[in-house]
């Protein structure tokens, strides 16, 4: 008996705090699964900077031995301006000088990549003033990006997304649900196929150094505005046509962004997808939402009380008008 009743309210108090069970499961789980991915990239790319580690100490124990003449202090010096300059994007390379990074489109293509939060790194501002400005910029710039995005997202699913499916589910019969999940899984094929394999095979026809599997990830990579600059295009020697290039890119960037968000938001407004978030929000109390009821009638109650009153004192100024007429043709009458 006892443990009976031991067991029905352990169970009430796992139904009672059932939303704060689920988000302490999802924390525990996102942590497990940030330790899950540093295992894995550390036990996979450690041993290829091992690597590269003990080929560049050889590289520059072999260069110093030929070039007797030069300290190791002086190649340092030389090779940490080098790669400080690399890092804002210019290089002392013969095969790389003939391009420039602020340009008017590659002043583009970075402007674009600062708004759309992708953030390659492959180009910084150089200046103080650049960098000011670059703050301020961004400031004004992301939240008018996001406004511009959701208003294109939400005109977009409307055509997309919702009006094909009520159609489907209006002129067919067919239930709404099943409709919606079919719907999301194919839009989610075509997105695929025309904004991550298309282009991929683009990019490797276009980027002399990169093959399939590099050109996909960079889609990848940008089109969920991670953004590493690992790779970016437009940046060989003697690219052709680079301008256009660059611009076409910037188009791709942005039209791939606004497919994924609608992607992305087709796949939220599934009936099972919202029931799965729903699991993990904090529920609102009935008292609250009584409270929040009574609150709003007693307002609305206080204004129409408000509006009769006002009534009522219009017709009391009109009334003394009236009764004076009355009073003075009563008289006139009686006096006759």
């Amino acid at each position: 008996m006892l443990q009976s009743l031991a067991g029905s309210s352990c169970v009430r108090l796992v139904e009672r705090h059932r939303s704060a069970w689920c988000f302490g499961f999802l924390v525990l789980g996102y942590l497990l699964y940030l330790v899950f991915g540093a295992v894995v990239f550390s036990s996979v790319e450690l041993p290829y900077e091992d690597l590269l580690r003990q080929e560049l100490r050889k590289l520059k124990r072999r260069f110093l031995e030929e070039h007797e003449c030069l300290s190791e202090q002086q190649l340092e010096q030389f090779l940490g301006r080098v790669l400080e300059a690399s890092n804002y994007g210019v290089s002392v390379l013969s095969n790389a000088s003939g391009n420039w990074n602020w340009d008017f489109t590659s002043a583009l293509f970075f402007a674009s990549t600062v708004l759309s939060t992708t953030g390659y790194g492959h180009t910084v501002p150089l200046s103080d003033g650049g960098k000011a400005f670059c703050i301020i910029y961004s400031v004004i710039g992301i939240p008018f990006t996001l406004l511009f995005l959701t208003a294109v997202v939400q005109r977009v699913t409307v055509h997309v997304t919702r009006r094909p499916v009520l159609y489907f589910h209006v002129r067919w019969g067919f239930s709404k649900q099943v409709v919606a999940i079919v719907h999301a899984v194919v839009l989610g094929f075509v997105t695929v196929s025309c904004f991550f394999f298309i282009p991929a095979a683009v990019f490797s026809v276009l980027e002399d150094d990169w093959n399939f599997l590099e050109s996909f990830y960079f889609c990848f990579i940008s089109l969920s505005t991670i953004g590493l600059g690992d790779y970016v295009p437009g940046e060989g020697y003697n690219q052709k046509f680079r301008e256009l290039y660059k611009i076409g890119i910037t188009c791709y960037l942005l039209l791939g962004l606004i497919a994924m968000l609608v992607v992305l938001e087709t796949f939220c407004e599934l009936h099972e997808l919202k029931k799965f978030r729903k699991m993990f929000y904090v529920k609102k109390d009935k008292d609250e939402d009584q409270v929040h009821i009574i609150e709003h009638d007693q307002l609305s109650f206080s204004s129409i009380t408000d509006q009769a009153a006002g009534m009522k004192d219009d017709q009391k100024q009109n009334e003394p008008f009236v009764a004076t007429q009355l009073s003075t043709s009563s008289d006139g009458s009686a006096n006759h």
